[in-house]
């Protein structure tokens, strides 16, 4: 099993292959936004990497972060669990000024995902 390092908060056991916006939401019970329900539409469910982030990316979330003009941030959505990582959770609802977080991600990547590299 994979383990999950949030930096400030703890490392956790995640399933292989759970998205990582889940994971951090079910293991290591990070408020994480996810505006859009998890479908590479909206940015708010933004990661920082420590350690450990994936040379793959979706072309979706390649598209979108670009369309923002961001770098040095990954979309927790777009990302399965597959390897140890460590990650700075950024992106969360306390301060946010949201009502909630968002509706709850499927449990598979979507849309389906075409594969990259960032």
């Amino acid at each position: 099993m994979p383990k999950l390092t949030v930096e400030g908060v703890g490392t956790f056991d995640v399933p292989q292959g759970k998205r990582l916006v889940l994971a951090l939401v079910d293991e290591a019970g990070i408020d994480q936004l996810h505006a859009c329900g998890g479908n590479c539409r909206c940015t708010t469910c933004r990661v920082e990497f420590v350690d450990g982030e994936p040379e793959a990316m979706t072309v979706a979330e390649k598209a979108k972060l670009a369309e923002r003009g961001l770098s040095g941030v990954r979309l927790s959505c777009q990302i399965a669990v597959t390897h140890d990582m460590t990650v700075r959770a950024i992106s969360r609802l306390a301060g946010s000024g949201r009502p909630d977080p968002g509706s709850r991600p499927a449990d598979e990547i979507m849309p389906t995902p075409e594969w990259t590299t960032r």
